[in-house]
């Protein structure tokens, strides 16, 4: 046999056995990092956005890289990322993709830049209306030493895309490149990333190889568990702080997600002249793709029911109907729900958020979601917030404006309120 027969069969030799140590790896897929796709860019409510008008001309990317920033919830050694057309009109294809560990900005901490494959290719053509895992990849993280605290995506759009599938209000910063730029996902430098965004394109989900006792809790809902008034890069939605109190108490034997849109609704659609499309698809047509699909999920938390009420003129009644309908198809898939009481928004100056209408109809889902014995648990979001001495009111030290500064809007909790609203949870109903 020569020589270059042998170096082939050592060059298999060692795919298999890489192939075999990814497939090994003990433990179980979960979610570790999760966002819902929304709609196609720019249909949604960014939140932050600097003007993007000279990095997506058209609305469409054209020869250039992303660097999208994420906050895993359980870390480990083995990942694998899932990307999203849901949204686009034509097939996309991603011609290159990276995970790594961000050291500050768009720069990633030398030596941690992993490529991402496809069915072992490089690139993948996403179809219209779906989504794809890339194969697993190992990268090990000092995260445990206090040093890794978020992961970097790079994604290459070769040639022209047709709609982008979003996320539009993710309070993380990202970045990218100008069109024609190129393929850049495999450089640790960020420079090449000139323009930084507040939103997540194509990128939908993170998952970790974890322990098979790790369980995964979904928070599922609307702008205010998206994050609105919340400080960017802070990371300090409610679901974030729940996260870190489970971590406290459980180490990471949970996994805390994302799931919510900024709009969103339980049943309703926002009459015209509103935006539809921004509030993304309705709780019960997203349920399979944002909840039962997400590795490892046994509990739902779920918020939501304002929007219908005050942004779309629901009667309580047709809210309370919705939530049956969704709680039925979650326990039918052998998972526990929370229900979140909705808090309060009088003194809201857009819409009818802010009616005594609205604020009748809130405390009769709250009603419902306190004793109406659907939900497996209640977490009480309108006790933690209620002004005592106003009780359609927010506490004023909650009406505050975390995100861009000043006061709030009297509708979404800012930093303090979703403190108060994470420590409001028994922790006991997860362990």
């Amino acid at each position: 046999m020569d020589q270059r027969n042998n170096r082939t069969i050592a060059f298999f030799a060692a795919l298999l056995v890489s192939a075999a140590a990814l497939a090994d790896s003990g433990g179980k897929w979960v979610a570790t990092w999760s966002t819902p796709p929304q709609g196609p860019y720019p249909i949604g409510y960014a939140v932050g956005q600097p003007l993007l008008k000279y990095a997506l001309p058209n609305d469409v990317a054209h020869e250039q890289s992303f660097r999208l920033i994420v906050h895993p919830s359980v870390w480990g050694e083995k990942w694998r990322i899932r990307l999203s057309n849901n949204f686009g009109t034509t097939p996309v294809t991603i011609g290159h993709a990276f995970i790594g560990v961000q050291e500050s900005g768009s720069n990633l901490v030398p030596g941690t830049n992993r490529e991402l494959t496809f069915g072992g290719r490089r690139e993948v053509t996403i179809s219209v209306g779906t989504e794809v895992f890339s194969d697993p990849v190992h990268l090990e993280t000092d995260h445990e030493g206090g040093g890794a605290q978020a992961l970097a995506v790079s994604l290459y759009a070769p040639g022209t895309t047709g709609p982008i599938t979003w996320h539009a209000a993710a309070f993380t910063t990202s970045y990218l490149s100008f069109p024609g730029v190129g393929d850049q996902t495999a450089k640790e430098a960020g420079d090449v990333y000139a323009n930084s965004t507040t939103s997540w394109f194509w990128l939908d989900g993170v998952e970790v190889r974890a322990d098979s006792d790790t369980k995964v809790i979904v928070a599922f809902g609307d702008s205010i568990t998206d994050g609105f008034f919340s400080t960017p890069n802070g990371e300090d939605r409610w679901a974030n702080f729940l996260d870190r109190r489970l971590k406290a108490d459980f180490g990471s034997r949970f996994s805390v997600v994302n799931e919510a849109i900024g709009g969103n609704m339980v049943i309703a659609v926002r009459p015209a002249p509103g935006c539809t499309l921004c509030d993304g698809e309705r709780a019960g047509i997203r349920l399979q793709r944002d909840v039962f699909d997400q590795a490892g999920v046994t509990t739902v938390v779920w918020l939501e029911g304002i929007n219908d009420i005050g942004g779309a003129d629901a009667s309580a009644a047709t809210v309370i109907g919705g939530m049956r309908t969704v709680i039925d198809r979650v326990h039918a898939r052998g998972l526990k729900i929370i229900g979140a009481t909705l808090t309060p928004s009088e003194g809201t100056a857009f819409g009818g958020y802010g009616t005594t209408t609205t604020n009748t109809e809130r405390k009769i889902v709250n009603e419902f979601i306190r004793y109406g014995g659907s939900f497996d648990g209640v977490v009480d979001f309108d006790a933690a917030t209620r002004d005592p001495a106003a009780p359609g009111f927010l506490l004023p030290q909650f009406n505050l404006q975390s995100t861009t500064g000043g006061v709030g809007d009297h509708l979404h909790p800012s930093r303090p309120g979703f403190i108060a609203m994470a420590n409001a949870f028994d922790l006991s109903f997860f362990h």
